[in-house]
């Protein structure tokens, strides 16, 4: 994990709260139905200056927010850090598992800490000792669904998220191998703070165009990375959980609550 600030937020366009108004206008016109949307925030479980201010925003807007907490990061004193910042409105955090150590695996490629080069027994035991320990420290907060680090996870790990009785697994649009039947995929199609464009110009045409594409289907899921965020990110998260809850046809929802 790094913390390195993409380059649209260290720019941001003159009007651009104008301009996401825009696009959430044009994609609230453009629905035939309703677009469920929902947020994912990856790689919690320290708490700081920028989760606290992550927790304000959610709560002000009364928006609910899934947490992918790294379980071995994770301990007592952190979580009561945590969950008592959030604890004005605990019915808005879903706290599940994003991975073991959030360590990568993979000799070669992308990384994936529950990727292809792991035998199945060594996935099991990942998976238990995540789940085994989430559940020791966060007790009934914990929610049974899976975020793979990097959003990138084996055949054999999706077919033991099912066995192992997970409630669904949330990866990025398109991923493969496709989740097997029976365990819903929730997958995130905007990345907020991981973009690599070479420029703020370009950085933020795609967000544009990522979230207006998003925004247009039945459903789309925002993935967050508070440790990226600065003011100028901050803001602008601000200003679109405030415009989406004006859309009639942009449906705020919970990831735990969503349709399989």
């Amino acid at each position: 994990m790094t913390s390195q600030t993409s380059a649209v937020w260290r720019r941001l366009p003159k009007g651009w709260a104008d301009e996401l108004q825009a696009c959430c206008l044009r994609a609230n016109s453009a629905v035939n139905d309703t677009t469920a949307v929902f947020f994912r925030a990856d790689d919690v479980a320290v708490p700081g200056r920028q989760f606290r201010r992550l927790m304000e925003i959610f709560t002000r807007n009364e928006v609910p927010l899934s947490m992918a907490v790294v379980p071995a990061w994770l301990t007592p004193p952190r979580w009561q850090a945590l969950s008592g910042m959030g604890a004005s409105r605990p019915d808005l955090w879903c706290w599940h598992q994003h991975g073991w150590r959030h360590r990568n695996h993979e000799p070669e490629g992308k990384k994936q800490e529950f990727g292809p080069f792991r035998p199945a027994d060594a996935l099991r035991a990942d998976l238990e000792c995540g789940r085994r320990r989430l559940n020791a420290i966060m007790g009934a907060a914990f929610s049974p669904l899976f975020t793979p680090p990097w959003n990138r996870c084996s055949e054999i790990t999706l077919a033991l998220l099912q066995e192992m009785g997970y409630d669904a697994v949330s990866r990025s649009r398109g991923s493969q191998p496709p989740a097997p039947s029976g365990l819903p995929d929730h997958a995130v199609d905007v990345d907020l703070h991981t973009d690599r464009a070479p420029s703020a110009a370009l950085g933020w045409q795609r967000l544009i165009d990522q979230l207006e594409k998003s925004l247009g289907r039945p459903r789309c899921g925002i993935m967050i990375h508070h440790q990226r965020m600065n003011d100028a990110a901050f803001y602008f998260l601000d200003t679109l959980l405030g415009l989406l809850r004006q859309q009639r046809r942009l449906h705020i929802a919970d990831m735990r609550d969503l349709p399989t």
